[in-house]
């Protein structure tokens, strides 16, 4: 089965997270932001080869040898298509989510209004 390039397993997708939050580091050094407990060493050196092979992660040389790595991708976009991907998937458009998010009371009408806000102001732009 080939191997989907933009997806990302949770370790892979907590280890994106960690590096966009605490920018180029080593493996060793990127051990340490993980909550207790903390993987082995080895184990984090397989995650960010993965990123690396999917596009997600770069490196470059360390100052005192080693490698650093650092995101190639943003957040931001990453969690675009992350939120788009689980929409689709899960109910089939964007008002179908509102709708649910409604039903379950998870938004209330001053939210509703504040997203029409956006949505105008976007068409404006």
């Amino acid at each position: 089965m080939k191997e989907d390039k933009n997806k990302l397993t949770e370790k892979e997708e907590e280890t994106m997270f960690l590096l966009w939050e605490h920018g180029p580091c080593s493996v060793k050094d990127l051990v340490q932001y993980y909550s207790a407990p903390q993987p082995h060493v080895n184990t984090v050196s397989t995650f960010v080869r993965s990123l690396e092979a999917k596009g997600f992660v770069g490196h470059e040389q360390g100052k005192y040898g080693g490698f650093n790595y650092y995101a190639l991708r943003s957040k931001t976009e990453y969690q675009r298509k992350a939120l788009g991907k689980l929409v689709s998937r899960c109910f089939g458009n964007c008002f179908s989510l509102v709708s649910q998010l409604v039903k379950d009371e998870k938004i209330d009408a001053e939210q509703l209004r504040e997203l029409l806000d956006m949505v105008e102001h976007k068409k404006h732009d």
